[in-house]
């Protein structure tokens, strides 16, 4: 058995639960209704590509190490046509 460990970004959505995204694995955006469950949504998304991966004889990529914290901010925009 392999231990993986990739950072995981949670967000919070408007509507409710976590977004959940995942920067060394680009194709892998899941959900989750709570913070518990995207974790879970998380770990589930994350074995099923890297099985797939191996599966494919393909390498496991590193964990995207982040240079910074996300940035978050409000930018304005104006409309022209409003």
């Amino acid at each position: 058995m392999k231990v993986l460990n990739y950072t995981v970004l949670f967000e919070p959505m408007m509507e409710g639960g976590y977004m959940v995204v995942v920067p060394a694995l680009p194709g892998i955006v899941t959900y989750g209704a709570t913070l518990e469950e995207a974790r879970a949504m998380a770990q589930d998304a994350i074995r099923i590509h890297c099985e797939g991966l191996l599966k494919d004889g393909e390498p496991l990529p590193e964990d995207a190490k982040l240079s910074n914290e996300p940035i978050k901010e409000t930018i304005r925009v104006r409309l022209e046509a409003a």
